[in-house]
């Protein structure tokens, strides 16, 4: 019974570590859409949960949490000063957004 418990204990542990890994990337993310969103300069790589952020802001979560998202797993954009923007990224940051056409899920 008590290598049972064991087993549990350690499952839940890695859980947790799991989820906060999927937090950071989530977080980076986040911070990419707003960033690129705000057309702040920088430069901008997103690869299948690896991210580089060059430049660009953390998300203003004041008065409310920006809810943007990225729905594409891998991106580059590239924010100039002047709002001048060059990226592979043609989506929205809607995150209701289903597809990368442009056109709403509902």
């Amino acid at each position: 019974m008590l290598e049972t418990t064991n087993l549990k204990n350690i499952s839940k542990k890695f859980a947790v570590a799991r989820n906060c890994a999927s937090f950071k990337e989530n977080e980076a993310m986040r911070a990419i859409a707003y960033s690129m969103d705000l057309l702040l300069p920088g430069l901008y790589i997103w690869l299948l949960g690896f991210s580089i952020r060059i430049g660009g802001s953390v998300p203003d979560d004041i008065p409310y949490k920006y809810p943007g998202k990225i729905h594409e797993l891998t991106g580059i954009a590239l924010v100039l000063p002047g709002y001048r923007i060059f990226m592979t990224y043609q989506g929205s940051y809607d995150p209701k957004q289903t597809s990368n056409t442009g056109t709403n899920g509902n």
